[in-house]
């Protein structure tokens, strides 16, 4: 092994020794809740000169331990807790792939792929799914990265190289993708507003950033590729496989029964999608918002994607066991379900502490002081166009592992960078192109991701030792690599002259 090689895992394997003697996930959120009310409490009495953009106010840390936040916190801990989003989207989606997974729908679906399948393309594969997977709003992170893991031990490969491959696409390449999503109008919504300070005139197009999402996409394919196949996989050749067998998928040959089920199986969920797919289109169709679009947030459609999931796996489940011999009674389907809510019980105990920490660090301000308290330190260092657009990068990535939410950042920090900027000559679209890259990059380091606890529970199916140390190990290359690489395309796209994505015919002042 290369000398480069060999420090590289001298490293990773520091990260996980110490990252694995941080307490158990649960604990951990708990304590990062008494570190918040701490901080709270000792920082609630400092005036500080940051101004909200939105409001125009000051920004000042709330005392979550007074009377009234902690009276207000204990009265509504159980909504907290049911209101955590990653919560129900988990549950809902597993209730339905659960189903599927328990009657052999897709195993039998992972083997017939991977005869189809080029070894060498499996994991560009994997990538370019869990990547396409965006458009169904958070599908990829209770779908595809446990898939991830599933193809890669039925094609005998290290499963957790699977997770993170597919991790890397879902979350690290965020904002790469080939089709249109909902984040594109959300983000769009909040620089067209920025620009405005300074142009009221501003129109831009929700897909202003398209063209460069779409190319990233293949950026983030072939360091995703790279990465899983020559660095992260023969790392993980000395981790040994040493979860449930029971929970594993099974490697035998698919029998004929087997193939005849999983056909009925396709077939019934094919319908399902001419279904869905004639009721999307329909004239007046009640999927769509009250403006006609069907991907916006507010449209039904985007909020039945867990619901729709759920029906789209556990009716081919249904169908596959029934005819395969797997399900005799309905009682067994029931039995599915259970089985997939018990492999659930410790990711719910996660979710209930990682739930109030996050409203805790919400409601204390200590993010939003954090991110302008960032953009404005950024901004006064006064330089150029293009370097503040590589500060911008990483000062989101750092960001980003305190306050995971894309839309709340960019609602933040917009209101300065996007006019400041548009004053030196730089387009909004090039601003937002900027930030979506480094929203995306620490994603899969931090545990505060509300989906991190999740994943580590994948890893741990295949491998019970697996920590928060051992996954931030894991996906730490492919952060790493990402905010280099992808920082450097951005800078040579834009260098390039090349359309960032369908922008509106609008001339930006002289700085």
């Amino acid at each position: 092994m290369s000398e480069p090689s060999s420090l590289l895992n001298r490293m990773l394997d520091k990260v996980e020794k110490v990252g694995n003697k941080l307490p158990d996930p649960a604990v951990m959120f708990f304590g990062l809740l008494i570190i918040v009310w701490v901080a709270s409490f000792l920082l609630s009495g400092v005036q500080f000169d940051a101004v909200h953009p939105l409001t125009g106010e000051n920004v000042g840390i709330t005392n979550l331990l007074s009377g009234a936040e902690m009276a207000d916190f204990l009265a509504n801990m159980v909504g907290t807790f049911m209101g955590f989003a990653p919560l129900g989207v988990v549950l809902v989606a597993m209730l339905g792939v659960g189903v599927a997974e328990r009657s052999g729908f897709i195993n039998v679906a992972i083997k017939l792929m991977l005869n189809v399948t080029p070894k060498l393309l499996l994991t560009p594969v994997l990538i370019l799914i869990a990547i396409v997977s965006h458009t169904a709003v958070d599908a990829g992170y209770v779908l595809v990265i446990p898939l991830g893991g599933v193809i890669f031990y039925a094609a005998g490969r290290h499963p957790l190289a699977g997770i993170a491959a597919a991790f890397a696409g879902v979350s690290g390449g965020f904002s790469a993708n080939f089709v249109p999503s909902a984040i594109d109008p959300l983000l769009q919504g909040f620089t067209q507003t920025a620009a405005q300070i300074l142009d009221p005139q501003v129109q831009l197009n929700p897909l202003n950033n398209y063209f460069f999402t779409a190319a990233s996409s293949i950026v983030v394919i072939l360091v995703g590729w790279y990465l899983t196949d020559r660095v992260i996989e023969p790392r993980l050749s000395k981790t040994p496989i040493d979860g449930d067998q029971e929970d594993m998928p099974a490697l035998d040959d698919v029998t004929p029964r087997d193939r005849k089920a999983f056909y009925a199986g396709v077939i019934t969920m094919v319908l399902g999608l001419v279904a869905l797919f004639f009721a999307a289109t329909a004239e007046n169709t009640p999927l769509a918002d009250a403006s006609g679009e069907l991907a916006s947030f507010t449209a039904p459609l985007m909020k039945m994607i867990v619901p729709l999931i759920f029906l789209l796996f556990i009716l081919p489940g249904i169908v596959h066991g029934y005819i395969s011999g797997a399900f005799k009674t309905s009682q067994d389907v029931i039995g599915a379900m259970t089985k997939s809510m018990e492999g659930m019980a410790y990711y719910m105990v996660m979710a209930f502490f990682c739930a109030l920490f996050i409203k805790a660090f919400g409601d204390s301000n200590l993010g939003i002081l954090l991110s302008i308290k960032g953009a404005a330190f950024l901004s006064s260092l006064e330089l150029s166009g293009g370097v503040t657009m590589v500060g911008i990068i990483i000062l989101v990535a750092f960001i980003n592992l305190f306050v995971g939410s894309a839309s709340a950042k960019w609602a933040l920090i917009s209101p300065i960078f996007v006019p400041m900027l548009m004053q030196l000559g730089y387009s909004p679209d090039l601003t937002q192109a900027a930030y979506r890259v480094g929203d995306s990059t620490s994603n899969i380091i931090t545990p505060l991701l509300p989906y991190f606890p999740l994943v580590v529970l994948y890893c741990q199916r295949y491998v019970k030792g697996t920590g928060i140390g051992s996954l931030v190990a894991l996906m730490l290359p492919f952060t790493v690599s990402l905010l280099v690489i992808w920082s450097a395309f951005f800078v040579l796209y834009w260098m390039a002259g090349i359309p960032l994505g369908i922008q509106a015919n609008y001339v930006y002042p002289a700085g």
